[in-house]
């Protein structure tokens, strides 16, 4: 039947499932923090007064159960049960009858859903910052085991100065500093309690939104009962700021594995089995985890204004626009653990080409070198670059390759300041 039809269930059950879309889907992700959510809520309630200690106790058994299921993966919506929400309400009521119903009681679907994706942010926000210090951890390693081996620089794509192993490793290692920054800034404003703003215009029952935000262990609430509910949708956005942050650090990184990695530079090399071949070339060795984390970084990044349209104008209060937030941030946050998981496990088996600057392609690296050496003798920068570009110009230049360089000040090639690197992520863990 077409969604005008005259049948009148017909018609029902088209805009059921239209409304519905996805959500069933992503409501099953947020189960668990939905019992945690009614464990809190109804603990708080017995304390005011609006359950018994009789009634709270079966509530509190009823709950741990549903969520044990939860936990064995045992749980699911059944059809005709409008979300989650309704389903672990409808399966305690079951269990432990009359009592199962007042659990509703001084809260909105609303404030559920927010108190839900809440505690999901902050749960996932945790696990891919453990994630990002696994890698930060494997890239200073990197960077202190092959800070000696040198490779050359680029600036346009062309060859430019020469920079090692330990500088690239460790531009990538500070790059997550910043990142986790930013995350943790995410995960903070998303670690706020909306639980009793009901709605979005508070209750007449006397709630304790202190209690419920201690039980949740939330670093505070959001006060006002109105921007509790308008802070749906912000706080998506803001993780997904953070996220395509990220997202911009993997791609950028794995672009440049796929450079290094291709016969033009052959920098370096991975085993067999991180790589794929080709159906017709049997010589190929194809990036293509790399290139996936590349394609998968880069979408990541498109996240802030996807949500940004979607919130465009919406006044104040509830809309159901914003359910459509889980269908585009959910995917996306296990998307980024996956190349995270997968950078984590493919890093440790990378080989470094070592005497890549002996080829005579790379001879004009040293340029910058051959004119600081000059102005060391006295000679003025500009009279220097000159002489050094006529050498160039002529095909005189000339520079022996295995002299040492002497990069000396702080993030160049002789001084990595890795510990720096490494007390500057300790910092931004320390202050959140």
């Amino acid at each position: 039947m077409k969604l005008w039809a005259k049948d009148h269930s017909a018609t029902l059950e088209a805009v059921e499932k239209f409304t519905i879309g996805r959500d069933k889907e992503f409501d099953l992700l947020l189960a668990k923090y939905d019992v945690l959510g009614s464990l809190a809520h109804t603990e708080m309630l017995v304390s005011v007064g609006l359950l018994t200690t009789d009634e709270w106790e079966s509530i509190r058994q009823g709950l741990q159960e549903i969520q044990g299921e939860i936990d064995a993966n045992r749980f699911v919506i059944e059809p005709g049960v409008e979300d989650i929400h309704s389903q672990i309400e409808l399966l305690l009521t079951r269990r432990i009858g009359e009592a199962g119903k007042k659990i509703h009681s001084g809260r909105s679907r609303n404030d559920q859903v927010a108190v839900d994706i809440k505690l999901y942010l902050r749960a996932e926000l945790t696990e891919i910052q453990l994630l990002v210090l696994e890698l930060f951890e494997q890239l200073l390693q990197l960077s202190e085991q092959h800070k000696d081996v040198l490779l050359p620089g680029y600036t346009h794509l062309q060859v430019a100065m020469p920079s090692s192993f330990g500088l690239w490793f460790g531009a990538w290692a500070e790059s997550l500093v910043d990142d986790l920054d930013l995350l943790l800034t995410a995960k903070s404003l998303s670690n706020k309690n909306p639980l009793g703003s009901g709605a979005g215009y508070g209750s007449s029952f006397p709630l304790n939104r202190s209690m419920t935000t201690g039980l949740l262990q939330f670093k505070g609430m959001h006060y006002n009962s109105v921007y509790a509910q308008m802070s749906r949708g912000k706080t998506e956005k803001i993780v997904a700021m953070a996220v395509a942050n990220l997202g911009s650090t993997l791609a950028r990184f794995s672009m440049d594995i796929c450079l290094y990695l291709s016969q033009n530079f052959g920098f370096i090399s991975f085993p067999e089995d991180l790589t794929t071949g080709s159906s017709i070339m049997p010589h190929k060795k194809n990036p293509d985890i790399f290139e996936l984390i590349r394609a998968k970084g880069n979408r990541l990044q498109a996240l802030p204004n996807e949500l940004s349209l979607l919130l465009t104008n919406l006044p104040s209060g509830y809309h159901r626009d914003l359910q459509l937030t889980k269908e585009i941030l959910f995917p996306s946050l296990e998307d980024l653990k996956n190349c995270l998981h997968m950078l984590i496990y493919a890093l440790p088996h990378i080989s470094v080409k070592q005497d890549i600057l002996s080829d005579e392609r790379y001879k004009y690296l040293f340029s910058v070198e051959a004119v600081n050496e000059l102005v060391l003798q006295g000679v003025s920068f500009r009279e220097a670059y000159k002489t050094i570009g006529n050498q160039i110009e002529a095909g005189h230049f000339h520079w022996d390759a295995s002299q040492p360089l002497r990069h000396t000040h702080e993030g160049s090639i002789g001084r990595l300041c890795l510990e720096e690197i490494r007390a500057a992520m300790q910092r931004v863990l320390e202050r959140v």
